[in-house]
């Protein structure tokens, strides 16, 4: 029977190309899709991806579109249920200055994620989808997209895989470090290339092997 696995996370899910007034790279070029093509025909990928999505919060200076991940989770998986895996990889937003976050917080916003996916009947049978939690590759001191919006980010981004990690094993669920496999390029401190999008892909691909056979 096809597995689903379940996508979710920001505009290094949705594939937001280095340096560029936000184009996107294509389906196959994105990990989402490397992984797709990794894994075979046993398996459906869905990429839920929003750009400037955070975990739990709200960003005050987003007024017009909801980039709130705890609001946006239930929806998606009530919609695409029966979900076998769910792979979170959100938290770059939260490096935000305005958000003025610390990594321990940032891991809160991760695990109420978790925590939503197992509080729900998303899953085979109704019980909860496996979680894999994804700690976000680490930000660049290259050039920023968007101003001096991640002045602060690069020490701090640097300390979410271990927040991660713990947030992880205390709920009893998969994790994989990210930055491990990819990493920003100098042209966009926040956004991966097309070489770390393939390395990713990959490591993604054989995580879910280990954890649905």
């Amino acid at each position: 029977m096809q597995k689903t696995l379940l996508c979710f996370g920001d505009s290094n899910t949705w594939g937001f190309i280095p340096g560029t007034e936000c184009e996107r790279y294509a389906p196959d070029v994105r990990w989402p899709g490397v992984m797709a093509a990794a894994l075979g025909e046993g398996f459906r990928v869905v990429e839920e991806a929003q750009n400037g999505r955070m975990t739990a919060w709200d960003d005050p200076c987003e007024p017009f579109v909801n980039k709130c991940g705890a609001t946006h989770l239930p929806v998606v998986l009530e919609s695409q249920k029966p979900i076998d895996l769910a792979i979170l990889m959100l938290g770059t937003n939260d490096l935000k200055n305005h958000m003025n976050h610390n990594a321990v917080a940032i891991a809160d916003g991760m695990g109420a994620l978790v925590d939503i996916v197992l509080a729900s009947d998303a899953g085979p049978g109704k019980a909860a989808p496996k979680v894999l939690v994804v700690a976000p590759v680490p930000t660049a001191q290259g050039q920023c997209p968007f101003g001096h919006l991640f002045d602060h980010a690069v020490i701090l981004s640097r300390e979410l895989a271990a927040a991660y990690r713990e947030v992880a094993e205390d709920r009893g669920v998969a994790f994989l470090d990210a930055g491990e496999f990819a990493e920003c390029p100098d042209t966009d401190c926040i956004h991966i290339d097309d070489i770390g999008h393939a390395a990713l892909g990959k490591a993604m691909a054989d995580k879910v092997r280990i954890l649905l056979g």
